[in-house]
């Protein structure tokens, strides 16, 4: 069972989410996390020397993996894994990005992923991400870097000014979404690089840099995450979906687990089709395990007595659209975890995987759900059947179901996410149980 209790873990929940505005920060702040607790880091161009231990590996500054071999330091033993993924939909600073009209400066941004752009207007928005340096030794180096405080907003265009935006309101998005930032003094033209730089100096001022090379920023709401409710029954945030369960998994995982050989990968680019040398299309899953196999038979054996628990969230039921879910399959707030469902192979869940860890949440007297689409609705997927078949992993799809994904504000029951941990807690501490 798990080792801390609801409310301590809801408030660590709510601030590493707060804390990671970027798949960068969320990357940083678990590898904090598992340094912490006795973790060592393995780079991947170094020589290798695995023994029973905790590891992990960080790839792209995004995407992380962490594992622990157990005291019989057999890795042909199977792994317990965990799947999630660090990235949210959200607007991404474009390379040449300075825009000027009318003396006001404004930002030109890319659409990451699929967000849910009405809901980005008005905002009070901040900025973070990762920049790319030259410093004064001529070493191309990187930091990351959060403002941490509101430069921005979206400007929704007056009800005066349109008329049927009440009825017929449609998001333009190289027209309407570019940030404004404040306004131009002066003939002088506003550089985003001398933003950063300005920026850095004031945050960072230990950093010798001669030159910004390069970024990844994205806008996000300043907001942090909240409990709410009339007797606080949800939490209200930003990236709920899939920071909830990188960190279930990493809680999870930096117990003690003597008897099992345990695995968290935290992929990045799953929001835009998970084809990066991070992302669950790519190859650093696969790589890793060869690596800790000392050759292919081990490696064969592994991934058969192995098990991939892909968390990503799922949709409830909405109580002013109840007609968007399918009857008997619409998930409630706060009554566990969704097992996700699609015989199109959209979801990686077989009726093998579903009953395992059907069982495992009766161990863990946490409460399943079911979750499956409308057959005349279009099904999502996740990282759950791209690992599936990238590695041959026995798999299943879970998540917590949430309202508003995608939107920069959603909203998860209090309890699903400590459900959840419970859930993958006792996965982990299951050696005995294929």
């Amino acid at each position: 069972m798990a080792a801390i209790n609801l409310e301590s873990f809801n408030h660590g929940l709510i601030d590493f989410i707060g804390n990671s505005p970027t798949a960068f920060h969320a990357t940083s702040n678990m590898k904090k996390i598992l340094v912490k607790n006795g973790f060592n880091e393995l780079k991947e161009s170094d020589t290798w020397n695995i023994d029973s231990g905790k590891y992990f590996i960080v790839r792209n500054d995004s995407g992380l993996l962490a594992f622990t071999i157990c005291k019989k330091n057999n890795p042909a033993l199977g792994f317990k894994m965990i799947g999630a993924h660090t990235d949210s939909p959200s607007l991404k600073v474009k390379p040449n990005a300075e825009k000027i009209a009318n003396n006001y400066l404004q930002l030109g941004v890319e659409v990451y992923g699929g967000p849910l752009l009405t809901t980005w207007f008005d905002r009070d928005l901040s900025m973070a991400g990762k920049v790319i340096y030259l410093d004064k030794n001529e070493k191309i180096q990187s930091t990351l870097l959060d403002f941490k405080r509101a430069i921005a907003t979206i400007p929704s265009l007056a009800i005066h000014l349109d008329r049927d935006a009440n009825d017929k309101k449609s998001v333009q998005k190289q027209k309407d979404l570019p940030p404004l930032l404040g306004q131009i003094h002066g003939k002088g033209n506003k550089s985003f690089k001398d933003i950063l730089m300005k920026e850095l100096e004031s945050s960072s001022p230990n950093l010798e840099i001669k030159k910004i090379l390069d970024h990844d920023m994205c806008f996000y709401d300043v907001q942090k995450p909240a409990i709410v409710g009339i007797n606080g029954e949800f939490i209200t945030g930003a990236r709920l979906d899939n920071l909830i369960c990188c960190y279930c998994g990493l809680m999870s995982i930096i117990e003690n687990h003597d008897d099992t050989n345990t695995l968290l990968v935290c992929n990045d680019h799953e929001e835009c089709g998970s084809s990066s040398n991070v992302g669950a299309g790519g190859p650093m899953l696969k790589d890793i395990l060869q690596r800790v196999c000392s050759n292919f038979e081990t490696y064969s054996r592994m991934i058969a007595n192995s098990m991939l628990v892909s968390c990503d969230n799922a949709h409830a039921i909405h109580p002013n659209f109840p007609e968007k879910s399918e009857e008997n399959h619409g998930p409630l707030l706060n009554h566990g975890p969704a097992i996700k469902i699609n015989h199109n192979q959209r979801y990686a869940t077989t009726s093998e995987t579903a009953a395992y860890f059907t069982y495992i949440a009766g161990k863990a007297e946490s409460p399943v759900q079911k979750f499956i689409s409308r057959t005349d609705m279009p099904c999502g997927s996740t990282i759950g059947p791209i690992t599936a078949s990238n590695i041959g992993v026995k798999t299943i799809d879970v998540g917590v179901p949430t309202f508003g994904m995608h939107s920069i504000r959603e909203t998860a029951g209090y309890k699903d996410s400590w459900y959840l941990y419970n859930i993958l807690s006792c996965v982990f501490n299951s050696a005995k149980d294929n």
